[in-house]
């Protein structure tokens, strides 16, 4: 036996149609506490304000609101004060939109990694979908004391928030892990990301109840993931009526179908992720 031969790889091309790479994924899982801590020191390095950005943008998205649709347009509330109406939406949405924009566009922000170093291209998309929570529970406690504020206390059905957070999370995911391959080849993505930002949330229940949607365009409707989450919230925080959990199933069923297939669509271009990038 020559003891001086030379260690030889093989490298593999093949996949297996529905190789998701989770195995991977938990290989490398230390390297998304790595690359989410990043994102959030670089989020707001060098601004004065800092993590206070975290607060403003929701808390004055809500006064806008709170003035144009709530004294303006008189849009019903489910009797509660608009401004805690409108803010516990905006929690859930402004980390959603936070989310699908840093997803969307990860594997172009990070382009240099991707042509010099080996790794998990899934924790891209992933660690750009976990990132924004940080922001979430900043805002979360304004939540807290503006129900405070207003006399409001939390049901005991706020045991169920992190089930809606995590639907939120997989909303994000699934579609950024779709848009970002994508934008891998074709930079139209980053223009028409915040584009479809601005339309889904109208067409989410923001800055009105979901009671006003037509009775037979409510199917329909629920296929839209963030409708769940956002009825979610309020239920579990401010104890309204209950939400139709067959529309949250549906949008359950619909974000799981978007994730998995998404993670093959995923897996399938990032082998030419360094070459097109």
């Amino acid at each position: 036996m020559n003891s001086t031969a030379r260690p030889t790889a093989v490298v593999d091309a093949e996949r297996r149609l529905l190789d998701i790479g989770a195995g991977e994924v938990w290989k490398y899982r230390e390297l998304l506490y790595f690359f989410t801590w990043r994102d959030v020191k670089v989020r707001y390095k060098q601004t004065a304000m800092g993590v206070g950005w975290a607060i403003v943008q929701p808390l004055v998205t809500m006064v806008i609101f709170t003035v144009i649709f709530g004294r303006f347009a008189k849009i019903p509330s489910d009797d509660l004060p608009y401004p805690i109406f409108a803010y516990t939406a905006l929690l859930p949405w402004t980390y959603f939109a936070q989310a699908l924009a840093k997803s969307g566009t990860s594997l172009v922000v990070d382009a240099n990694l991707i042509t010099k170093v080996y790794f998990p291209r899934l924790m891209m998309p992933l660690a750009a979908a976990v990132a924004p929570i940080v922001d979430f529970f900043l805002s979360f406690v304004i939540l807290l004391g503006m129900m405070a504020w207003y006399g409001i206390a939390p049901t005991r059905h706020v045991l169920f928030l992190p089930l809606f957070m995590a639907l939120a999370c997989a909303t994000a995911l699934a579609i950024g892990l779709w848009l970002s391959p994508i934008n891998v080849k074709y930079r139209d993505i980053g223009f028409t990301l915040p584009f479809l930002t601005q339309i889904w949330m109208y067409a989410s229940p923001v800055v009105y109840p979901v009671r006003l949607v037509p009775e037979k365009l409510r199917l329909f409707y629920s296929m839209n993931p963030m409708a769940g989450v956002i009825e979610g919230f309020r239920w579990a925080l401010l104890g309204r009526a209950s939400p139709d959990f067959f529309a949250i199933m549906v949008s359950a069923a619909v974000v799981l179908a978007l994730l998995f297939s998404g993670v093959i669509f995923f897996r399938k271009r990032e082998r030419t992720f360094a070459d097109v990038i």
